[in-house]
């Protein structure tokens, strides 16, 4: 590669991992006016009652708030990365972010647990856990007990997240703020560029539907179709 291309894989590697932490952070603690995704999944699960009833409610809600452009711009003001990407655009990252989290909460999943939150970035990017965390070697029952106490090595969690800072880019940025990833990165898959919206939501709620399956019945299942 060339040392402009080389510049650019840095850059993009730098807001990956920026907003790998920025997420995070949304996660357990929420940004602005939006509450964390434990607290924001337990109200809902108040209000509602049944798990899955508030998480259809979490989803619409999502999806509604995605698809208005004020609102979602102004939530994209709170991240700050290497490189500026569209107040919009982060915005959708945020969003998603929350309602994935909750929605695996819901369901029973640990949300410190270090490949439960690896999980929740990766269906964040619109990509498939069980895949993804197979090829490092990871094997995650639907057992809480059994994922709370597999610790991964720092060098597989560094890993992971370099990879998935790839996927976030590729997925929220645009071709003016970073670049076409396709070119530089065999196999990210997709083109940057296009704005992010209501049904992309939807497309990454259905994911995280599947990639967090209700815990409590039927253990022994590999959790998300890893075998």
């Amino acid at each position: 590669m060339t040392d402009e291309s080389d510049e650019k894989l840095n850059t993009i590697e730098k807001v990956g991992a920026a907003l790998v932490e920025q997420l995070t952070r949304v996660v357990d603690h929420g940004v602005g006016p939006l509450a964390g995704s434990r607290t924001y999944a337990e109200a809902r699960a108040a209000s509602y009652g049944d798990p899955e009833r508030a998480i259809r409610r979490i989803i619409n809600e999502t999806t509604v708030m995605a698809g208005t452009a004020g609102f979602v711009t102004s939530l994209g003001g709170f991240i700050t990365l290497p490189v500026t990407l569209p107040a919009h655009i982060t915005g959708q990252a945020i969003l998603n972010a929350r309602a994935v989290a909750a929605i695996a909460h819901l369901r029973g999943w640990d949300l410190r647990d270090e490949v439960v939150r690896q999980a929740i970035l990766i269906t964040i990017a619109g990509g498939s856990p069980n895949a993804m965390l197979a090829g490092f070697g990871v094997k995650v029952t639907r057992k809480l007990a059994e994922t709370a106490i597999q610790r991964l090595p720092i060098e597989v969690l560094r890993s992971i997240n370099k990879k998935v800072g790839f996927m976030l880019v590729a997925k929220y940025g645009t071709k003016r703020s970073v670049v076409t990833l396709t070119k530089l990165v065999p196999g990210i898959g997709g083109v940057v560029g296009g704005t992010v919206d209501a049904t992309f939501t939807r497309v990454v709620a259905r994911v995280a539907k599947k990639a967090f399956p209700p815990l409590g019945s039927d253990d022994n299942v590999k959790y998300a179709g890893v075998q």
